[in-house]
């Protein structure tokens, strides 16, 4: 294992039963309360035009729900992001832990493609649309592009979850063309990211976090777009796909 860090959290060891779910009710809404509590920052900095800040908002509160819910994280692969300033980490995602422990673990600034549903989130979407992030909608998919391409230029790690939507039965599904498409247009390497055992502590559309779980985050090796057209994205998109698919676990 190249790389490994744990979020430092409450120890249950194989406890089940009514502390765990106990535990579970009272991470869920400590959680909503980090959020309650550090949304207006990040729409405030939105604001004002502080992409960085909102990121530091978004670390913080992305560290608070990991350490709260007990999440330990193991991580390989890190040395694979050495030497780059900038590309696109394509990935699977089975939860919001996903998004949580990207904005954690991997160094550097990382801004996330996001669904334009989020921008109905009281502030949090807000934020995410006035800041370094970018919300695809087929009404805005040109500029979308362009801001996304302005932004990776400029030394931004951009995140895909190429599913095109989160997953929780244990399974990659097939990588929809979005990345490869704004890699090839950006012309900077895409990285493979794998997230396995998230869906298990707390699936789409899971209103309790089950805590204490563990997860296991895998980055690829970059893959260069040098020397590639738009011709080229179907197998870019496969190779990505089948990368990612070599290293998700269905145990942890």
């Amino acid at each position: 294992m190249g790389n490994n860090a744990q979020a430092p959290g409450l120890a249950v060891g194989g406890t089940t039963g009514p502390f765990k779910l106990l535990w579970g009710f009272l991470a869920t809404g400590l959680s909503v309360l980090w959020t309650f509590l550090l949304a207006p920052f990040a729409a405030l900095f939105a604001a004002l035009d502080r992409p960085n800040w909102v990121a530091a908002v978004g670390r913080l509160w992305s560290w608070l729900i990991i350490r709260t819910c007990g999440v330990k994280v193991e991580i390989e692969g890190l040395e694979n992001l050495a030497g780059l300033d900038s590309c696109i980490l394509v990935s699977n995602h089975q939860s919001f832990f996903d998004i949580f422990a990207t904005i954690v673990f991997i160094p550097g600034q990382v801004r996330f493609v996001a669904k334009k549903e989020l921008l109905q989130i009281p502030l949090i979407g807000y934020a995410l649309k006035n800041s370094e992030h970018v919300v695809i909608d087929r009404e805005s998919g040109g500029a979308a592009i362009r801001k996304a391409v302005k932004i990776i230029r400029s030394g931004r790690l951009m995140c895909v979850f190429a599913e095109g939507t989160r997953h929780s039965d244990n399974r990659v599904h097939e990588f929809t063309e979005g990345a490869a498409w704004l890699a090839l247009a950006a012309k900077v390497p895409c990285v493979p990211l794998t997230f396995s055992g998230t869906a298990a502590f707390f699936p789409r559309k899971a209103k309790v976090v089950v805590p204490g779980g563990r997860m296991r985050m895998t980055v690829g090796k970059p893959i260069s777009v040098a020397g590639l057209s738009s011709e080229d994205r179907a197998d870019l998109t496969r190779r990505l796909e089948n990368a990612v698919r070599a290293a998700f676990v269905t145990e942890l």
